[in-house]
């Protein structure tokens, strides 16, 4: 079997994301302290789900999204202070510091002697350039693509423009649903590499039967799964 290229998703499989996320929503959920939390984290939730479509992923579509949320919670008139406390988290979010995940280094310069490397990945553009030029993974790739969502489609064109179709490629990453389904459904293998919390929009159940389906408790074992594929 010939694998030429690789795809690599970017949060929480390169680097963390999701938890910042989660404390950042927890901070907003303080802020609101005089409304029920559960309250709280359904109407975020179809906020965000409801304006997907509009801002896309990433941390400045949170942001609106928590703006949106305490404004309808409090019928227009929220705390003093609470939208620019929701601002500042924003902006704290955006200056966090980019931290890799284990053996993330070391499996991509291993992967990157033998197969092209292209990053996949969906949210801010100006916030996925600045994690990866502060990752210093970014000498890896042949290929970044900043996406506005990861479906089949996607895949279809990234891997026949930056490879030799999806047929002869792997896709790696953290989301069943963005990183694996849509990259089978292209004719790539798909690798599930969990981070241990969520997005609750990015949930899914996993192809486990699919002959092109793998499953992976960390990315330091990627380079010899592939491997295994490839001389099949």
């Amino acid at each position: 079997m010939t694998i030429t290229t690789v795809g690599l998703d970017a949060d929480d499989t390169l680097w963390h994301n999701e938890t910042i996320f989660r404390l950042t929503q927890a901070r907003f959920l303080d802020l609101l302290g005089d409304h029920d939390n559960a309250l709280i984290e359904a109407r975020l939730a179809e906020v965000e789900r409801r304006n997907l479509r509009l801002y896309g992923y990433g941390i400045k579509g949170f942001t609106l999204s928590m703006i949106e949320t305490a404004m309808e919670l409090c019928e227009g008139e929220p705390p003093p202070g609470v939208l620019r406390e929701i601002l500042a988290a924003g902006r704290e979010m955006i200056a966090h510091p980019v931290e890799t995940l284990p053996g993330v280094d070391e499996a991509l310069h291993r992967l990157s002697e033998q197969y092209r490397l292209v990053l996949v990945t969906k949210g801010d553009l100006l916030d996925q350039e600045r994690k990866l030029a502060a990752s210093g993974l970014g000498d890896l790739f042949a290929a970044v693509e900043i996406v506005s969502e990861k479906d089949r489609g996607t895949y279809d064109r990234v891997f026949a423009r930056h490879g030799t179709g999806a047929q002869e490629a792997v896709m790696a990453g953290n989301s069943v649903k963005s990183d694996v389904i849509p990259a089978i459904e292209a004719g790539a293998f798909a690798v599930h590499i969990p981070y241990h919390v969520t997005w609750a929009h990015e949930i899914a159940e996993p192809p486990v039967d699919h002959p092109r389906f793998g499953l992976l408790d960390s990315i330091t074992h990627l380079p010899a799964w592939i491997a295994e594929r490839a001389q099949a």
